[in-house]
């Protein structure tokens, strides 16, 4: 190995020991936070959130740290084994003796690690829905129903996904230096593809959308559409609680074909003006135009991380310091390898994308107390903090790493500030 891929080397194993060791902190500092807090409501939630519900909370957020330690231990023993272990240089040396030509061993090269991800992570998978939500009364699922939903994921994926993955193959071999701008090109219009084929053809799959029925609510909600010149296709409930108690309600779509969704276990939950608030503050995140800057965002950092990765393909260190040496470039490798290694380069990057999309949880907020009313909107919060078990008393270190939502007590502070 030369000196350049031993120090490359030595810069990932750094680099993954120092992620996998702050993530492992950073859950145990979780789980002391929300256990040492667990004896006692705080007094902002006094009166509002019961001491059963509160510590019920907090035991449902230390089982999930914990089990967030055992998938990070698990994630790093399979890259271990995937890259300086020589994993993905077996697979593609026996990928390479198969009777197909270099595009096909490529698909099949990336496939096949994708696949060995996807099957290492089904035990976790298995055991969070089936152990933990169902310990804490959230699992609605039958193995049955997560057995085909998993079947179901992995054809849609493939139906899609291995045409992209085929085209952006093809241009790494065929399209000269500039093939990372044109497979971000295509990147981009896949994703556009997506989000107009969720709706219409790849939600239904999994749930049932009915139109929304109650007028009461039907009618609150059209105001206040009009009232934010927000211009909608449908009004549906979902059948969310097939598969879980949680709540939820989301817009999916785009232009004037936008779909406004409600879980049917939020409308159950919430009354009128409390359904209304919750919608406000999703509208806020459009009108604000914080959906077009995070995929301005998104476009924007994908197109940095593919001329990235337009430069490692022909770095041989790259290929050697990640556990597959020889001459470069090798188009499927060099894809695995990158997908394998940039999160462990990105992780430290986490605090920055949380507080970023803070702000904009703050300011849909602010939209909503303008638009409706800022009272309902946290008795909405607080029955959706109960409901979901969500700490009221997170680790503010693990928060700042993780939580795209300020934590409970600050969020309410500032609505109550806006409603006075």
């Amino acid at each position: 190995m030369t000196n350049s891929a031993t120090l490359f080397a030595t810069i990932f194993l750094i680099a993954l020991g120092v992620s996998v060791a702050l993530h492992l902190w950073l859950a145990s500092r979780q789980v002391r936070h929300v256990q040492l807090h667990r004896a006692a409501v705080p007094p902002h939630f006094a009166g509002r959130v019961s001491l059963e519900a509160h510590r019920k909370a907090a035991d449902y957020t230390a089982a999930r740290a914990r089990l967030s330690i055992v998938d990070a231990l698990v994630d790093a023993g399979v890259l271990l084994a995937l890259t300086t272990g020589g994993g993905v240089a077996i697979l593609a040396a026996w990928i390479a003796s198969a009777p197909i030509g270099a595009l096909g061993q490529d698909v099949a090269l990336v496939v096949a690690v994708a696949s060995i991800g996807g099957l290492v992570a089904l035990p976790l998978s298995w055991y969070r829905t089936f152990v933990i939500e169902q310990r804490f009364g959230f699992n609605r699922m039958t193995l049955r129903l997560w057995l085909i939903d998993l079947a179901k994921g992995a054809l849609i994926g493939a139906a899609l996904g291995i045409p992209l993955l085929t085209l952006v193959l093809w241009l790494m071999a065929r399209a000269g230096s500039l093939w990372w701008f044109y497979a971000w090109v295509a990147w981009i219009a896949f994703q556009l593809l997506v989000l107009a084929l969720y709706p219409m053809l790849i939600a239904p799959l999994f749930n049932k959308f009915e139109p929304l029925t109650d007028a009461g609510i039907r009618d609150r909600i059209e105001r206040l559409l009009e009232r934010c010149k927000f211009a909608a296709k449908g009004l549906f409930v979902m059948d969310g609680s097939k598969r879980s108690s949680h709540g939820n309600a989301y817009f999916t779509g785009f232009g004037a074909a936008r779909r406004i969704v409600f879980f049917d276990t939020l409308l159950s939950r919430l009354h009128v003006d409390e359904v209304e608030a919750v919608l406000a503050h999703e509208l806020g995140h459009f009108k604000l135009r914080h959906v077009l800057k995070r995929t301005a965002w998104f476009a924007a950092g994908s197109l940095a991380v593919l001329a990235l990765l337009g430069w490692l393909v022909g770095q041989p260190w790259f290929y050697a310091g990640l556990g597959v040496p020889g001459p470069a470039p090798r188009y499927g490798v060099a894809l695995v390898l990158f997908m394998l290694a940039l999160p462990v380069f990105t992780f430290l990057a986490a605090p920055l994308a949380s507080l970023y999309s803070r702000k904009h949880e703050f300011e849909a907020d602010a939209y909503a107390a303008r638009n409706a009313s800022p009272s309902a909107l946290v008795a909405a919060l607080v029955k959706l903090y109960e409901d979901n078990a969500s700490t009221l008393t997170p680790d503010p270190l693990h928060s700042a790493f993780y939580d795209s939502h300020p934590p409970a007590s600050i969020r309410l502070a500032r609505l109550a500030q806006l409603a006075a």
